[in-house]
């Protein structure tokens, strides 16, 4: 893939990503425009797939409608709600801690900076860029195993891990695509360029994509 395609790519992949399921963070921000429930959402989806976040969610929601709400669920009691999530007992305490962090640091508001956002509990880059992108509408490019994966195959960067395809994409993807390329890549992966049989022969940018280590 060469850099002038990627207008196309992009223009292709928004039209794939509006014609099948939304990525769970992007559904929660377009459900509640709360950067608070994006970020945990976030948290909680790391390392889980999507349909299994947006259920536990729907669960935790109810408990929990803004960060102080966590101080009255005890630990045992959250991570019995998030039991579902990868790694849940560690994001149970880090959920756990997230009013305090917030409250001391940030006056009880969540960030839009990624190195105030990385100083939270269970933020990493990839959350951080997701959540200021997502929540925030502020320029970042997050970088998940989607991406990394993603953009490899086509061809359009050549890394060996998602902070390099992050620093990589930062350098040569045009600013305009910064907010989506994780929402579209990330459906886009979801649904067709699956890490094995990806599914070539419906693909819409197959013209553009060199299909490395297909």
């Amino acid at each position: 893939m060469v850099d002038t395609d990627i207008d196309i790519v992009m223009e292709r992949l928004g039209k794939h990503f509006h014609m099948v399921n939304t990525p769970v963070v992007d559904l929660i921000q377009a459900q509640t425009k709360d950067p608070f429930k994006v970020l945990v959402a976030t948290i909680l989806s790391a390392r889980t797939k999507d349909e299994t976040t947006a259920r536990v969610v729907k669960a935790l929601f109810k408990f929990v409608d803004k960060p102080d709400d966590f101080n009255l669920l005890s630990l045992k009691e959250l991570d019995t709600i998030i039991y579902q999530i990868g790694f849940h007992n560690t994001k149970a305490k880090h959920l756990k801690e997230l009013p305090e962090v917030l409250n001391k640091r940030f006056y009880g508001v969540v960030p839009s900076e990624i190195d105030d956002l990385l100083q939270l509990p269970g933020v990493g880059r990839k959350t951080a860029n997701l959540v200021r992108a997502v929540a925030f509408s502020l320029p970042a490019i997050c970088v998940d195993v989607h991406v990394h994966r993603i953009c490899n195959r086509w061809g359009y960067i050549n890394t060996k891990n998602p902070f390099a395809s992050e620093m990589a994409l930062r350098a040569k993807l045009p600013e305009k695509h910064w907010l989506n390329i994780n929402s579209y890549v990330v459906a886009f992966g979801q649904n067709l360029c699956t890490p094995r049989k990806p599914h070539c022969s419906v693909c819409p940018i197959y013209d553009f994509c060199e299909r490395i280590g297909v």
